[in-house]
């Protein structure tokens, strides 16, 4: 299995080339106009990613998401009394950085273990989330769409079905 996905990535490129021979393209043009317009695209979201990066800064720097994790926190004490408030504080974060929410995850396994049900519910609201908020600035502003409609709100269900399957999953699976 090793060997195959090691030559899966060379095999692709391959394809791609003889593609473009057998239909008689010019594969450098291609390329460089796709660099091109890759980098134009880069240029185009660099205010948004860095607008999005100082938010975070700030949010995570003014203490605000852990008020936010303690508020929420306290409304789920309600329901669970054994719930680690560094969930929330991680599922807030991972609306906004994937990076945050790793470096929150890290502290959550060194803290909890890996195999308790934090650990578990960390691993799996990570893989089975998206940072929203990231996500959908960048992509809009690449694609330059200003009428989001229902997406946020789509994004945010999914995300919000994310996290309670993790939870429900890791009380399920930790032992």
């Amino acid at each position: 299995m090793v060997q195959i996905s090691n030559m899966l990535i060379p095999a692709l490129i391959f394809y791609i080339v003889a593609m473009g021979l057998s239909q008689k393209k010019d594969i450098y043009a291609s390329f460089t106009k796709g660099a091109k317009d890759g980098m134009k695209t880069v240029a185009g979201i660099v205010p948004t990613l860095i607008g999005l990066m100082i938010a975070v800064g700030v949010l995570r720097a003014s203490g605000f998401l852990e008020f936010a994790g303690q508020v929420i926190g306290g409304i789920i004490a309600v329901f669970s009394d054994n719930f680690p408030n560094e969930l929330i504080s991680l599922f807030v974060v991972k609306l906004f950085s994937a990076s945050a929410a790793t470096g929150l995850a890290l502290d959550i396994y060194k803290e909890y273990g890996t195999d308790s049900f934090a650990g578990l519910a960390t691993s799996l609201a990570l893989a089975s989330t998206e940072t929203v908020f990231y996500t959908m600035s960048v992509y809009f502003m690449a694609a330059k769409v200003t009428k989001t409609r229902w997406t946020l709100s789509g994004a945010l269900l999914a995300t919000c079905s994310g996290l309670v399957a993790s939870v429900i999953l890791a009380g399920i699976l930790a032992p």
